[in-house]
């Protein structure tokens, strides 16, 4: 009989051959005897204990091997869980993704801004490739900070993206061309925003164990909040103060608030230095729950904010009047503030990739049932609401997910593999549904189409990543 890892992560020579080799070990490319008892596969019944027992309990990286030891500070059972330190640290988090992810949720009001305005001489496509730089920027940076976090801590990388993302808003309030503003908004900013937002998602990560999906839930809720305020902010600005001014207040807003959150957002685990490797991020791809999980995150982040980007103009097109449509992305980010922090914390009770995957299909059911054949104020406004909380979770569950999967020491970079491989779908998304409204001569449908049918299929790779961990797909997991 050989040995084994048991769930509370001591060795155990108590199990049997049967237990050991679970069924589909082999035909999913688990090796025999596991080289890697950190990665879910490793647990084969993880889910028969409460949701907080994550593959980061297990003492060592090898069987035998080196690794911090049971009751060390690597250990779920030294997780905090709470106190002080850790919730001003959500505190900080939640100051990060307002100014961050907050602010690129708000990009549907710039695309009509320059549609109308600034750059009206442009196509709705080609604008569109600013706000989808933005978006892109903002996940590809994952990979280069996430290392970074991972070797040297959050806080310089958390000051140098502070001062990059304010510096870019500022040189977009002097912008005049378009070339201007596509390098300014659409790569500087969000280059800023990504050295905010991967520090502030790692960092919680290492407070919070058995309520961490809870803890994560409300730091994301700072982007809804913020894709509720700046919205509204730049709308009621710019006609009174103009749009350079109207950025120059957003950027002295964002300098405010990152000013507390370079105080508050540190780590409570030591950084673990080593030498840089791409193999360190194309290592996690050949685990084939992390592939599929990968896939998943890719067609739903391919359409899940095409609504953010298009529900404002598709309104006016109804026949919804300016001034009413102009909340409407207010009322999407003001529900995802609940999608945030709900889900969050149902995912800690019931399974972080059961609620992961309920409410993915919730986006695509309202999408293709709900705003595809709206014809009125109210269909359209009933839409952004149910949408907006159901979108909410993905953000706020994601992190979650991937440390469920993963070493927490390697966590920064392995959320960096999988968000850069988000970007791409950032970057395609948005044009797509730009093109797909040129070529049908104004009409959304294509739009919508498109945009459900993308996260229908994402919903799908979801469970067919959970169905990958030997298992687990019919726990709570």
């Amino acid at each position: 009989m050989t040995q084994g890892y048991d769930t509370s992560g001591s060795l155990s020579s108590s199990r049997d051959d049967e237990k050991e080799s679970f069924p589909g070990k082999e035909q999913y490319g688990y090796p025999t005897p596991l080289k890697s008892p950190t990665e879910a596969n490793a647990l084969p019944d993880v889910a028969d204990e409460p949701q907080g027992r994550d593959v980061e309990r297990l003492p060592s990286q090898k069987p035998g091997g080196g690794g911090p030891p049971p009751g060390g500070m690597h250990d779920p059972s030294s997780f905090p869980d709470g106190g002080f330190k850790a919730w001003l640290c959500v505190v900080g988090g939640f100051l990060c993704l307002f100014c961050s992810f907050g602010w690129i949720n708000a990009i549907g009001v710039f695309q009509e801004y320059y549609q109308t305005d600034l750059l009206s001489n442009y196509s709705a496509s080609t604008i569109s490739w600013i706000v989808s730089l933005e978006t892109f920027f903002m996940f590809f940076g994952g990979p280069i900070f996430g290392k970074l976090y991972d070797n040297f801590g959050p806080r310089w990388i958390l000051l140098g993206g502070s001062l990059l993302h304010i510096f870019g808003l500022m040189m977009t309030s002097v912008s005049t061309e378009y070339y201007q503003v596509l390098l300014a908004q659409g790569i500087c900013s969000p280059i800023g925003a990504s050295a905010v937002f991967y520090p502030a998602m790692s960092t919680v990560v290492t407070w919070f164990h058995k309520r961490r999906a809870l803890a994560l839930g409300i730091m994301a809720s700072g982007s809804s909040l913020g894709g509720v305020i700046f919205p509204i902010l730049v709308q009621n600005l710019i006609p009174k103060i103009g749009f350079p001014w109207t950025m120059r207040v957003c950027g002295f807003i964002i300098l405010g608030l990152l000013t507390i959150s370079n105080l508050t957002v540190r780590s409570r685990l030591p950084p673990s230095p080593r030498p840089f490797s791409i193999t360190d991020f194309v290592k996690p791809l050949r685990e084939p729950a992390f592939v599929a999980l990968s896939l998943a995150a890719f067609f739903v982040f391919l359409g899940l904010f095409i609504p953010f980007n298009f529900i404002t103009l598709s309104a006016m097109s109804l026949g919804m009047s300016v001034n009413l449509s102009n909340y409407l992305l207010s009322i999407l980010n003001a529900a995802s503030i609940f999608g945030r922090i709900l889900p969050g914390w149902a995912a800690d009770k019931l399974g972080r990739f059961n609620v992961q995957i309920i409410m993915c299909a919730a986006c695509f059911v309202v999408d293709l049932a709900l705003w595809l054949p709206s014809r009125g104020d109210a269909p359209i406004i009933i839409f952004a609401i149910l949408y907006g909380f159901a979108s909410g979770a993905f953000v706020s569950v994601m992190p979650a997910i991937i440390a469920q999967i993963s070493d927490i020491r390697q966590i920064g970079t392995r959320s960096g593999t999988l968000f850069a491989v988000i970007s791409f779908a950032a970057l395609v998304g948005n044009p797509i549904g730009g093109a797909l409204l040129s070529e049908d001569d104004g009409s959304y449908w294509g739009l919508q189409v498109f945009a459900g049918v993308t996260v229908a299929v994402g919903t799908g790779m979801f469970v067919v990543s959970k169905a990958l961990i030997p298992g687990q797909f019919l726990k709570k997991f």
